[in-house]
């Protein structure tokens, strides 16, 4: 198995990039979708990447379980592209229903620990095929607002640490331009 992370902030360019490697591997290529389109303007985002995807890439949409879409996928000459990360890891934040605190202690969901543990362990043992991973770099600001966010944001520096270290290739993206991190260039 080989595997890229691809990190960048909002509109850095890092799903474009994702996809520019997925073309040229000239593998068969599969996008899993994790966004969820609560409203309008979130529909647009998503319909804006599908836009700009080939029409023979396959896309399959999974906001929970992740370790079990790339298994199921995951094959010798196939790139499985994730897009992204940090919507994932928002779905499994809120899978249960619950209203989350202004302040005081957050108390993640079973599930969310669970389907973390899974994604690592996949990656950690290796699958066949290749995976880009895509993911919000959410550290590069003040700290957020708020018990929630800041859960989240440690949540996410927390996953994309663990992910970096089972990659074999890590690519900051900022302006559109890649910065490898770990690894061969792309």
């Amino acid at each position: 198995m080989s595997c890229t992370l691809v990190l960048g902030g909002a509109r850095s360019g890092k799903s474009g990039y994702a996809e520019q490697l997925a073309h040229a591997s000239g593998k068969e290529v599969v996008v899993v979708a994790t966004a969820r389109a609560g409203d309008a303007e979130m529909a647009a985002r998503i319909a804006q990447h599908r836009g700009r995807r080939p029409a023979h890439w396959r896309t399959v949409e999974e906001e929970l379980a992740l370790a079990s879409v790339l298994r199921a996928h995951c094959a010798p000459g196939r790139l499985v592209l994730v897009d992204c990360l940090t919507l994932w890891l928002s779905n499994l934040l809120f899978c249960d229903g619950r209203i989350w605190p202004e302040v005081g202690e957050v108390a993640l969901p079973e599930r969310f620990h669970q389907e973390r543990a899974a994604l690592l362990d996949l990656l950690d043992a290796g699958t066949e095929g290749e995976i880009v991973l895509v993911s919000n770099e959410v550290g590069m600001g003040i700290v957020p607002w708020g018990a929630v966010s800041r859960c989240f944001a440690d949540e996410a520096g927390w996953l994309n640490q663990a992910v970096a270290a089972c990659a074999d290739r890590a690519v900051l993206v900022a302006a559109g331009l890649p910065l490898v991190l770990k690894g061969d260039a792309c």
